[in-house]
């Protein structure tokens, strides 16, 4: 199980940034080569740390893998019926909540819940500004206004104790999101959903089985929504769940999500519909996929913390890298992926780009993460579509008055120039695979001055 990370031992760590640190790099052990061929970059024409390949994902093994999905198949049921059924309940009970209804994908998930917790037109919900772009598209598709929170850059999260002052009368949600696997601060989050009478529907859509005090991320607000893309520690190929204990919801949401037929139908043609539904309903071989993987999923979650943990006490020495860091209550992170942040004055100036390039270059897969989400010309569009014309005063959707109070600058900063991610996939190797990440990095940052001057 992963432990919590101590904040003031973390920041002591990295209180060399900035300070000369760049000098010393006695804090940690280098890596063994003599070759100077092999300590000199690969991106300035060096020997690569990696040559061989890292764990492919997702993982289908089809001699052991297939009975099920083979035998779904054949069985020319495809459209939702038992193996759907079952997979739901497995999942509901691998999580510990009372129900859970598969959907297409995550986005439509967050959608059915949104919709289903009677947010619409004129409502704000309150949402993470770290995250993918589905999070913010959902509260779009219910004619609702996000409402953009900073976040806190050491854990990624959205900053709770910045929640309260966007508080509004129209306020009607919380939408955290438990970016990377790692929990969001659910318990400033209820507290303050509580105190304001707000709904809360946890994005838990990277955050399989991460637990916050030892309950599910996804079981502590009113509902949580998941993915299962085929990116995902969990994967379908495409595919979604919303879980929830309350039964009138759940009952609403299946309902939704088969055209608006009576909870239990799922579209006979002498049944009238009870509300204003779509059509989400996941199909039987995704759901064999579904059931053949799950499984797999504790011990892989097991596997991905024990490394994580492992590359972070690895890394956490090197001067410019800080990496991610759990809040005292999480009991449990899922890393969809492994977040760390750079700065580029303990590397004599060298841009995240080139530092990303030299880490590819040195054979490990990495990437900057996300953009910014609160400035895109995707919410301009949706502020001048007709539903929103209608629903709202023209200076509501003035676009750039909606910028400028939903600046985020710590987001910006992770978005732009700080963050760097490790794909979950890395994680299922071995402690040398983790040694391997390790060494490059130590490898730029011993060479970080040759790298700048490349740079320029």
């Amino acid at each position: 199980m992963m432990e919590p990370i101590d904040r003031r031992k973390f920041l002591k760590t990295n209180a060399l940034i900035g300070a000369g640190a760049v000098a010393g790099l006695s804090s940690f052990a280098p890596w063994a080569h003599s070759s100077s061929d092999v300590t000199k970059p690969a991106l300035l024409g060096g020997t690569p740390i990696r040559t061989s390949p890292w764990p492919k994902w997702p993982q289908w093994d089809k001699d052991k893998d297939e009975e099920l999905v083979l035998k779904v198949l054949r069985s020319g049921v495809w459209s939702r019926d038992k193996v759907v059924a079952e997979f739901e309940a497995k999942w509901a009970e691998t999580l510990g909540a009372k129900r859970c209804l598969t959907v297409v994908n995550g986005t439509n998930a967050l959608i059915a819940a949104l919709v289903q917790s009677k947010i619409g037109g004129r409502d704000e919900v309150i949402v993470s500004s770290y995250t993918f772009i589905a999070t913010i598209v959902a509260i779009l598709q219910t004619g609702a206004m996000p409402v953009f929170v900073d976040s806190d850059p050491e854990t990624f999260q959205l900053d709770a104790s910045k929640i309260e002052e966007k508080i509004t009368p129209r306020t009607r949600a919380i939408l955290p999101v438990h970016i990377l696997g790692l929990p969001a601060d659910m318990g400033k989050i209820m507290d303050i959903a509580q105190r304001h009478d707000l709904v809360v529907i946890e994005d838990a859509c990277q955050a399989w089985l991460a637990e916050w005090n030892h309950q599910k991320a996804g079981t502590i607000g009113h509902a949580g929504c998941f993915s299962f893309q085929n990116s995902k520690n969990l994967p379908m190929g495409e595919g979604g769940a919303i879980v929830s204990d309350d039964d009138d919801f759940m009952d609403r949401c299946f309902s939704y999500h088969s055209y608006g037929f009576p909870y239990g139908n799922i579209g006979a043609t002498n049944v009238s519909a009870v509300l204003a539904g779509t059509k989400l309903r996941l199909s039987e071989y995704q759901a064999a996929i579904g059931l053949t993987l799950l499984p797999r999923l504790d011990g892989e979650t097991q596997l991905r913390s024990q490394n994580a943990a492992y590359l972070r006490s690895k890394i956490e020495g090197v001067p410019g890298i800080s990496p991610y860091v759990l809040y005292p209550e999480v009991t449990r992170a899922s890393f969809h992926l492994f977040p760390f942040r750079y700065h580029r004055e303990a590397f004599h100036g060298m841009s995240r780009e080139v530092f990303l390039k030299a880490l590819q270059a040195e054979g490990i897969p990495c990437s900057s993460g996300y953009v910014p989400l609160n400035d895109k010309l995707y919410l301009k569009d949706a502020f001048e579509s007709k539903n929103y014309q209608k629903m709202y005063e023209a200076k509501e959707l003035d676009f750039e008055a909606f910028i400028a109070k939903n600046q985020c600058p710590e987001t910006d900063l992770l978005c732009q120039e700080t963050g760097v991610w490790i794909f979950q996939s890395l994680l299922l190797g071995t402690k040398q695979d983790m040694d391997d990440i390790a060494n490059a990095i130590q490898k730029i940052q011993a060479n970080s001055e040759a790298l700048a001057r490349h740079q320029a």
